[in-house]
C-alpha cells in the first residue's frame, strides 16, 4: 500500500470519528434525563458567572449582558444581570419574582405547577424509568457533554428549554425559547460547586 493510499485512510478515519463527535449520538428521552440525574446527583448548590444574548421578537438587536447565577436545592435559583440591563430573578420551587432595581418595579408570578424547581428535582432524586407527565424531551450525546430539549405540553410562556451540560455537572449553556418568539441564551463559566450557599445569598435586595 502506498504512503498516500494510508495518509488518505488515515485522513479519512480522523474526518469521520470528528464528524461523529460533532454531530453526536441520539438517546432516549429516559436516557438523557438519567444522565442529568446523574451529573447533578452530588451537587448540593452553584454559582457561575453567565453571558446572557436576548433576542425580543419585536427588536432586531441581541441584547447582551453579563451577570451570576446561584443554585440551592431543592427549589432556589436566583439570577442577577449588570447594567446597562439591569434585574434581578428569584424562582423558588414555581414561584417567580422579578425585580429590575433601576425602574422600582417589583412582579411576581407562578409558573405552572408542572415547571417548577421542586417538582423536578423530587423527579430526579430517584433513577429515571419513564418520563415526567406533560413534556416532550429529546436527547443527544456529544463527547461527554450531553444537549437536552424540554417542550412543555401545556401552552405557558415557554416554548423550548435547551439545557447543555457535561456528564461532570458542569453547566455549559441554557436556551429559552418563549411562545411570543423571545429566545434567550445563557452561557456558564466560572461554576463553583457545594460553595455552602445559605439564604440570604438568595434575596433580591
Amino acid at each position: 500500500m502506498k504512503v498516500s493510499t494510508i495518509t488518505f485512510l488515515f485522513l479519512l478515519h480522523f474526518l469521520l470519528s470528528s464528524a461523529s463527535v460533532a454531530c453526536g449520538s441520539s438517546l432516549t428521552p429516559v436516557e438523557g434525563l438519567e444522565l442529568l440525574r446523574k451529573a447533578f446527583v452530588g451537587i448540593n448548590d452553584f454559582s457561575a458567572e453567565i453571558t446572557q444574548e436576548k433576542q425580543l421578537s419585536l427588536m432586531k438587536r441581541t441584547m447582551v449582558a453579563r451577570g451570576e447565577v446561584r443554585f440551592k436545592k431543592p427549589d432556589m435559583f436566583y439570577l442577577e444581570l449588570y447594567s446597562p440591563y439591569a434585574s434581578r430573578i428569584l424562582l423558588k420551587d414555581n414561584s417567580l419574582t422579578l425585580k429590575l432595581p433601576n425602574e422600582g418595579v417589583r412582579q411576581k408570578m407562578a409558573l405552572p405547577p408542572e415547571q417548577g424547581l421542586g417538582r423536578w428535582f423530587e423527579f430526579l432524586d430517584h433513577p429515571v424509568k419513564a418520563l415526567p407527565a406533560g413534556f416532550d424531551i429529546r436527547a443527544e450525546l456529544r463527547g461527554e457533554t450531553v444537549h437536552l430539549q424540554i417542550f412543555p405540553q401545556k401552552k405557558g410562556a415557554m416554548k423550548e428549554l435547551l439545557l447543555i451540560f457535561r456528564k461532570d455537572g458542569t453547566l455549559k449553556q441554557l436556551a429559552i425559547e418563549e411562545n411570543n418568539r423571545d429566545k434567550t441564551v445563557i452561557t456558564f463559566s466560572k461554576m463553583k460547586k457545594n460553595a455552602g450557599l445559605i439564604e440570604k445569598d438568595f434575596r433580591l435586595e
